[in-house]
Order: structure tokens, then sequence, then C-alpha cells
């Protein structure tokens, strides 16, 4: 049975090196961020999941959570396991320490939480959704709704939901009807969503419902829509629980994978309505839900990357141990491992889990000095970049865990198609990260809609520049000098791409949309290719210093130059497809299909 060991080496390099934390560290508020705590913290969240909550990957797999008499109940040892996760402190790492939070940067807290997801991903979506909340509510709440729920939320002792989509409206935001009706200091809600994270679970003595919702006079599309905190239980004025809420789990969907995680239909307002408190000013709610949305779309982009680690893993530990066939240039059976085609395939995607644990991180790097930078300058040049990296890494890093889960389970061969090998488990549990928080289009569509035309490309090129400076410094190392022309290359496909978009916009927006998600994908082979030539000159540099870990610096380099021979190349292909392929798209009418 395939078993998680956390890449702490590999992780500690990204952070520690490539990164550089002790540049966090220099931030107020996070002077305690140091390399030894990360090492400590690090370490013990490799032993939690590889001992806790990855030994039940399997589990809620196979038993999931079911629904009785209207209660649901996780899968066996979940709860238990919930309760060691929050007596470790481990669910308020990054947050702020008014209320309880350790305050510990998001560059620390990625690698932990890529741990987490690829031990147990069923799992860890509780707490995922539950700190989305909690920077809603911090955010937007009063003085009196954060001293109500955030201390019980930062300590695990309470979780948190997201409550958008509804039957008649997926994506679609503007044609919610879930309603609000105000009744003194608070509002009644009524209505239904559906596809609820945790919408309930045996965890807590309380669920945080954020649920948007219309009031009376609320005008006509998203602009209309109203942010409310709907408890599962009322919470009295001195913080005990009182009351049942009106809110009911109507059932559990049935699903691909993340069997483990309850996801609910839930029914607000049966019996009057449930009782619920505005989150912010009214009719400005989805701004307020794009803050806890931007957090959890930066945290799937980890999880795709999570998931194709666990995968890979596997793979490998079966190329190890599988003895079949004499290899090219053997002359005995050996381990499956010793065929070039094994190799290839381990090879491509280890080279792709690291530029995307690099892009990932890259992106926690950035979102720490947008809130911490003193510098005004500074900070909103981080949180445009930021701005730029959320659909990025939430695209790219999910589509990269989609194709990881299943070429990994080609190395089984026959084998990896058989559930008791749990290969196939990565692949199922994969598929939703692309999907939720929104589809791969849509990350596309904001990346190119919000980012790249509403200010006719000024932060992209921003980012042009500086690759172009770092490419001309690595251009000196003979290490990493091949990589960096692979990346220069991808660069120039970037340029012309975006070029074109910004061209074509007003004239032909069909076709600027339509070549979104391939611009996506140029996007992120850039950045996290450029994140890996780095790092090989990063390598190069310890290695001519001397030390011990050559080994371990020379795979480095190993895999950045096996990503810019075997994986940079498509950014031609991208690029072709985003400017000379507007009109074979627009050929395609609807009446076709």
């Amino acid at each position: 049975m395939n078993t998680y060991r956390a890449p702490l080496q590999d992780m500690a390099f990204v952070v520690k090196e490539l990164l550089g934390l002790s540049r966090i560290c220099q931030l107020p508020g996070f002077e305690e961020a140091t390399e030894d705590l990360f090492d400590a913290v690090q370490e013990e969240s490799g032993r939690f999941s590889q001992e806790v909550i990855g030994p039940l990957n399997r589990v809620g797999d196979r038993e999931g959570a079911t629904l009785q008499d209207g209660v649901v109940h996780t899968a066996p040892g979940f709860r238990a396991a919930y309760q060691q996760f929050v007596a470790g402190g481990w669910n308020g790492l990054t947050c702020d320490p008014e209320f309880g939070g350790q305050g510990l940067p998001n560059l620390m807290g990625a690698p932990i939480e890529e741990m987490w997801h690829a031990a147990n991903m069923a799992f860890t979506l509780c707490p995922l959704l539950t700190r989305g909340a909690i920077e809603a509510i911090h955010f937007a709440g009063s003085q009196a709704l954060r001293a109500r729920y955030l201390p019980n939320m930062v300590s695990g002792r309470w979780t948190g939901t997201m409550n958008l989509t509804e039957p008649q409206a997926g994506s679609d935001l503007a044609a919610l009807r879930t309603r609000a009706v105000p009744e003194g200091d608070h509002y009644r809600i009524t209505g239904q969503k559906i596809f609820i994270t945790y919408g309930d679970q045996d965890f807590t003595e309380n669920i945080v419902h954020l649920v948007l919702a219309r009031l009376p006079d609320a005008p006509a599309g998203v602009k209309g829509i109203s942010l409310f905190v709907v408890p599962k239980f009322l919470v009295n004025d001195d913080g005990s629980l009182g009351a049942r809420n009106d809110v009911r789990t109507v059932s559990l969907e049935h699903k691909l994978g993340i069997h483990g995680s309850p996801t609910c239909v839930l029914a607000f307002g049966d019996e009057g309505g449930a009782i619920g408190h505005l989150l912010g000013e009214p009719h400005r709610g989805l701004e307020i839900m794009f803050i806890m949305m931007n957090a959890a779309r930066f945290s799937v982009g980890v999880q795709g990357l999570a998931i194709a680690e666990r995968a890979y893993q596997g793979a490998v530990r079966y190329a190890q141990e599988r003895v079949q066939g004499i290899p090219v240039g053997m002359t005995t059976r050996a381990p499956i491992l010793h065929h070039p085609d094994v190799r290839r395939i381990l090879s491509t995607l280890k080279s792709r889990i690291e530029a995307c644990r690099a892009l990932a991180y890259y992106a926690g790097q950035m979102l720490d000095f947008s809130q911490a930078e003193t510098d005004p300058a500074l900070r909103a040049a981080a949180q445009a970049r930021s701005d730029l990296l959320t659909p990025i890494v939430k695209g790219f890093c999910t589509e990269i865990g989609v194709w990881a889960s299943s070429e990994a389970l080609q190395v089984y061969g026959g084998m990896g198609y058989i559930e008791e090998t749990g290969a196939a488990q990565y692949l199922r549990d994969a598929r939703i990260t692309t999907i939720y928080e929104g589809t791969t289009g849509i990350q596309a569509n904001d990346l190119v809609g919000r980012k790249l035309l509403r200010d006719q490309g000024a932060m992209v090129q921003a980012l042009f520049q500086e690759i172009r400076t770092s490419l001309q410094a690595l251009s000196g190392q003979p290490e990493a000098a091949p990589v960096a022309a692979a990346v220069s290359h991808a660069l120039a496909a970037a340029e012309a791409a975006s070029a074109h978009l910004l061209a074509r916009a007003k004239d032909d927006p069909e076709a600027v949309f339509g070549a979104a998600v391939p611009y996506l994908h140029l996007m992120g082979w850039l950045i996290s290719g450029w994140l890996m030539a780095r790092s090989a000159g990063l390598a190069a540099a310890r290695l001519e210093a001397g030390g011990s870990d050559t080994a371990f610096y020379r795979g480095k380099i190993a895999t950045a130059r096996f990503l810019a021979d075997h994986g940079l190349g498509v950014c031609d292909s991208l690029r072709d497809s985003i400017v000379e392929g507007g009109a074979a798209l627009l050929a395609m009418d609807a009446s076709l299909f």
C-alpha cells in the first residue's frame, strides 16, 4: 500500500534557499519566522502527516462520510485525527495572533499545507475552508463579529464553510435566489445551497456558514448579492452556544473522489428562516466572498501540487520494487525503474512537480510581502504580483496534478487500475481540483480579463522584465545557461501571446477569451520554468562553494535541465494556438456540436 513521506529537503530548498525565508523574517510581524523555527515546524508537520492523517487516506476513500437521520458522520478515525490537529495548534498556523493564531508567513504555511493535502486531501479540505472563512470575517467583520467567531475558528474548535452555489446557479452567481429578510439586528435566510464542503461534520460543536443571499431591495445581478454569517448553532452574547439554527443537511453528494469529505446540500429556513448577520456592507457580498475564494484558490493550487507528489511517490516505490522484463542494456531481469520509458515518466513527473512547488511557494511569498512590506510601492507591487499569480497557481498546478495522477498510474500498468494499489484514488481525488473554486476556464478568464487586459499588460510586463533581468544573470553560469536559454525562448512566446491578446481584445473578444486557457498554461510554464532556472543557478553556486549534499544539488540541476528539454518546448505550440488559432476557434460554430 502506498505511503506518504513529506519531501522535507526539497521543500526546505525552495523556502530557505530559492525564495529566501530570511527576507520574510525582516518584515514586521514575521521576526520570529526563522529558519530554525521552520525546520522544527516542518519536521513535526511531516510526522503528523505521515503518522496521523496519512494512514486514514484510504479509510476515507473506502468508508466515506455518511448521513443518518440528518446527521453527518465522518469516516472512522477522522474525528480523532481532527482533535489531534486542533490540539497541535495547526489550524491557526498563519492566522492573526490577536485571535489566537501563530501568525506565521504563507511561505512557511504553504509546504505545511502541501504535506496535509498530500497525506489526506479529503481530511484537509475542512481546515482549508475554515481558514478562508476566517480571512473573510477578519477582513469585513465588525469587531463584535470578529470577537464572537474568530477565536473559536482560529483554534479549530469551530469550522467554517463557503455557501455560493445553488441548483439553478453554478458559477453564474447572478442567478442566486437565496433570500435574506431583515428582522431586528439580524436577518432571516431562506434558500438551498449545494456542493458545500464539510457543510456538516462530527468534528466540532459548531459550524460557521458564510452564505451569499439577496436582500429584498437588492438590484439584479452580482451587484445585488450580500454575505451573511449563519452559524449551525446560535452564539449567545457570552460566547456560549444557544439553540440550533434553521439549517439542515438535505443530502450528501455521491462523488468521483474525495469520499472522506462530506459534500452537502444545505437547506436554510425550512422552519421560518435561519438567523444570520450581515458581513460587510449590503450588496457587496461578492467582493468579500472573493477574499475567501482567493485564499481557497491558492490552497487548491497547493492541493494540486500535493496530490501530484503523492501519486509520484507511489509510482517511484512501485517502479523500484516491481521486477518485470529485461531492461535495454541489461542482461537480467530488474525492477522496471531501469526501463528507459519508466525513467522518462518519473523524470517528467519529478520535474513538473518541483516546478509547481516553486511556483506555489513563490505565490505564498508574494502574499506575505503584500501584507507586511512597509514600503508602500513595494507592497503595491507585491499585491499586483500576488493577484497575477493566484489564478495561475490554481489553474496550472491543479491541471498538473490531474495529469500527474494519471501519468503516475501508467507506471503501474494494469495494477494501477486496480483499487488495491491506491493509485486510482489519487486520480479520482485530483479531478475535482480543476473544478472547484472556479474551473480552469474561469481562472484563465480572470487572468486575461482582470490581470492582463485591465491594466493593458502593466503587471505582466513588470513580471517579464524581472524574468529577463534574472535570465541575463544566469546566462553566464554553465550549468544554468541551457535552462535559462529555454526559459528565454518561453518568455518570447509569452510576450508575443500577451501582445496579441492586448491588440485583439477590443475587436475580437471571443477569440481572445477562447485563448485564455492556453495563455494560462503558457504563463504557468514560463514562471515555473524561470524559478527552476534560478534553482539550477543556485545549485550550481552551492556546488562551486563545496560542502555536503552534492548529490542533492546535482539533482536540482538535472531536474531543471530535464524540464527545459522535455517541458518548456510546449510554449511554442501554446503561443501558436493563441496567436494563430483564433480563426479556427470561431469557425467552430455552435451548430456544429
